[in-house]
């Protein structure tokens, strides 16, 4: 089959791999859609030790099943395939599963391909009205919705009642403003400082945008969100939560700084660390799209996979306005 290989630092190779085989349990899936994530950039930069060259990198897909009980049928993929014994898995965590693996990382690789096997048991099938370019972004819309599921366990106030910032409109951002409005949550702001990207998300997905600084503005929130994961923008999280709010981590950008601990401590600002979702997650942010409860789902722009580089370097580079960039095979 064909596959997009990153190959090492800002170098990707359009090239044939051998067709995955499914082991008992998994299915064949044709792969239609697979979202480009922040972490494939990361990777494709150099600077991610857990996805070493080569590696076929991509973990947002959807396609139809080829082989096994849901053979025919249009599926969304969990990426999180976890042992489903230990006390996480047990205790509704799986997202915590030490022995958790996801595709894109050894030993799995990931949808940026024709084909892709996966376990059925992380397999959702899509309803007849939902396009398979839609169903692919359950995996980016479900990081927002755990993180949205967290913060709503320890806010002081009435998630109705609250107000909340997003920090960064790329999909993880986006799909966390669309989760907090699906639970509840309505006084919602986003910073964007892509001129192009906020105008995109102001008139298609209908958010109040705003420039970073403009943001303190809005402020102090309840909620705030960190979809980047940088020092500046933890430290914009920092300044403008109020005291006895919630910050919620969810960006990767880098590692260090930027958290004022003095300020969180001596007015009990809740600090929440998250990681992807858990299997329940995914399932109900599926079934929230399914419903039409997060909007029309059209933010995104596909691209044929053999142009795949040409795509992550014009992501790089600021040159696009959509939250999501879908690569798609090209047979």
């Amino acid at each position: 089959m064909k596959a997009l290989v990153y190959t090492g630092p800002e170098t990707q190779a359009y090239r044939d791999v051998a067709d995955p085989v499914p082991l008992d349990g998994e299915a064949l899936i044709k792969v239609a859609h697979t979202g480009i994530c922040g972490s494939d950039m990361h990777a494709f930069l150099g600077h991610d030790e857990r996805r070493p060259a080569p590696l076929v990198l991509g973990h947002e897909v959807a396609g139809t099943v080829l082989s096994g009980a849901l053979k025919g049928r249009r599926v969304t993929v969990n990426p999180l395939v976890t042992c489903g014994r230990c006390t996480a898995c047990m205790s509704d965590q799986d997202n915590l599963c030490p022995d958790r693996q996801i595709i894109s990382m050894p030993p799995r690789p990931g949808g940026f391909a024709e084909f892709l096997s996966m376990p059925e048991s992380n397999l959702v099938t899509i309803p007849d009205h939902v396009r398979d370019a839609q169903a692919a972004l359950a995996e980016p819309i479900a990081c927002g919705w755990h993180a949205v599921r967290l913060a709503k366990r320890v806010l002081s106030e009435n998630p109705a009642d609250v107000k909340a910032l997003v920090i960064g409109g790329g999909a993880i951002g986006l799909g966390t403003a669309l989760s907090m409005m699906a639970q509840g949550v309505s006084d919602i702001r986003l910073v964007e400082p892509n001129l192009e990207r906020a105008h995109f998300l102001t008139e298609t997905c209908g958010l109040e945008v705003l420039p970073p600084d403009q943001a303190p503005a809005g402020g102090p929130y309840g909620l705030i969100v960190d979809a980047v994961g940088y020092q500046g923008t933890r430290a914009t999280a920092s300044a403008l939560v109020k005291p006895g709010g919630v910050i919620v981590h969810i960006g990767l950008g880098a590692a260090e700084g930027g958290l004022d601990i003095r300020r969180m401590t001596l007015q009990e600002i809740t600090f929440i660390g998250t990681y992807t979702y858990t299997a329940a997650d995914f399932r109900d942010t599926a079934q929230a799209m399914f419903d039409g409860r997060l909007g029309a789902l059209d933010w995104t722009e596909t691209r044929p996979l053999s142009d795949g580089l040409r795509a992550f370097a014009d992501l790089r580079a600021g040159k696009v306005a959509a939250p999501k960039i879908l690569l798609t095979p090209d047979t």
